[in-house]
C-alpha cells in the first residue's frame, strides 16, 4: 500500500507540470501588449505601465515564462493579484471556506440522498417508490443549478415573503447566520446533478449485485436480508458510485461559479469569473492549479477507499 501511494504521488508529478504548462499557454493567449496594460489600473502613467509590464515579466519569451510560472506553482508563491493588489494566497484565504463549506455540505446532502434512494429503489424495484423517486432523480439530473436556484429564491419570496441573505458569515462567527446564508446553495447543489446521479448508479450497481453468487450463499447460510444488504452488497455496490463522487469532488471545492453567482456569495467561483473578465492571471493560475491538486488526491483517495470496500482489490 505504501508504495502503491508513493507511486501514484510521483506520477502526479507529470500531471501538474502538464497543468502549468496550459496554464501558461492559456493564460498567455488571454492578453496582448495593450490587454495587458490595461490590467495595470494602478499605474497613472504610461511610462509606470510599461514598467509595471516588464516586472511582471510579461515581456520574456513564453518558455522563460514558462519555467517562472512552473517554479512559482511549485513553491505555491503566485505573486499578487493584478486587480486587488494583494497575495493571491490571501485571496484563497478569505474566499475559499466559502466555496469548501458550500460543497462540502452539497456534497453530504447528494451522496447520502443519492445513496439512500438508490438502495431503496433497488430493494423496492418496480414499485411506485422505485417510480417516483427514480424521476425526482431524472428531474434532478435535467434542471440546470441556474434555473432551480432562482426559482428556489423565487419560491422564498413570495411564499415565505423571506429573502435568503446574500454575503457570508464565517462559522465560527455565527453559525445560526452562516448555516441561513450556506444551506440554500448547498441544496441546489445536492439535490441536482450529484444526487440524480449517484442514485440511479446506485440503484444499477445494487441490483447487479444482488444477483452475484456470494449473494445466493450468504441467504442459504441464513444470514439476515439487512446483514447481506448491508455488509455485502451495499460495500461493493458502492464502489462505481465512489468513481463518480470522486470526480464530482474537485467541482464543489474549487469554485462553483454559476450557484455563487445565483446566490450572491462572494467564494472562489466569483473571484475566478472576476479574474477572467479582468485577466487577472495570478488569480487564474491559482484556481487552476489548486484544481489540479484536487482532482490528483481525489482520485488517490477514491482508489485507496476501493481497498477498503473490496478486501479482493491489492494494489
Amino acid at each position: 500500500m505504501r508504495s502503491y501511494v508513493i507511486r501514484r504521488l510521483l506520477l502526479a508529478i507529470p500531471t501538474l507540470l502538464g497543468v502549468a504548462a496550459v496554464t501558461v499557454l492559456m493564460t498567455h493567449a488571454l492578453h496582448g501588449f495593450e490587454q495587458t496594460i490595461m490590467m495595470c489600473g494602478l499605474c497613472p502613467s504610461f511610462e509606470e505601465q510599461i514598467r509595471w509590464y516588464e516586472e511582471h515579466g510579461f515581456n520574456k519569451p513564453l518558455y522563460v515564462q514558462y519555467f517562472d510560472r512552473l517554479l512559482s506553482t511549485l513553491t505555491l508563491d503566485f505573486g499578487k493579484s493584478f486587480i486587488y493588489d494583494v497575495d493571491v494566497t490571501d485571496l484563497l484565504a478569505r474566499k475559499g471556506p466559502l466555496s469548501l463549506q458550500v460543497g462540502l455540505m452539497g456534497l453530504i446532502i447528494g451522496s447520502v440522498l443519492g445513496i439512500s434512494g438508490g438502495v431503496i429503489t433497488a430493494l423496492k424495484q418496480d414499485s411506485l417508490y422505485d417510480y417516483l423517486i427514480r424521476g425526482l432523480a431524472i428531474l434532478g439530473i435535467s434542471v440546470p443549478t441556474f434555473w432551480s436556484g432562482m426559482m428556489l429564491i423565487l419560491i422564498l419570496v413570495r411564499a415565505f415573503n423571506w429573502i435568503p441573505e446574500q454575503g457570508y458569515t464565517p462559522l465560527w462567527e455565527d453559525p445560526l447566520a452562516n448555516l441561513t446564508q450556506l444551506i440554500w446553495p448547498a441544496l441546489i447543489i445536492g439535490l441536482g446533478f450529484l444526487m440524480g446521479a449517484s442514485l440511479r448508479l446506485m440503484r444499477a450497481s445494487l441490483l447487479e449485485v444482488m444477483r452475484e453468487d456470494y449473494i445466493r450463499t450468504a441467504r442459504a447460510k441464513g444470514l439476515q436480508e439487512r446483514v447481506i444488504i448491508v455488509r455485502h452488497a451495499m460495500r461493493n455496490a458502492l464502489i462505481p458510485v465512489l468513481t463518480l463522487i470522486g470526480t464530482f469532488l474537485p467541482i464543489t471545492l474549487t469554485g462553483l461559479v454559476v450557484t455563487e453567482q445565483v446566490f450572491g456569495l462572494p467564494g472562489v467561483g466569483s473571484m475566478l469569473l472576476d479574474a477572467l473578465r479582468t485577466r487577472d492571471i495570478p488569480v487564474v493560475q491559482m484556481v487552476v492549479t489548486l484544481t489540479g491538486f484536487t482532482v490528483i488526491f481525489a482520485n488517490l483517495g477514491v482508489d485507496l477507499l476501493y481497498g477498503w470496500l473490496d478486501p479482493r482489490i491489492r494494489y
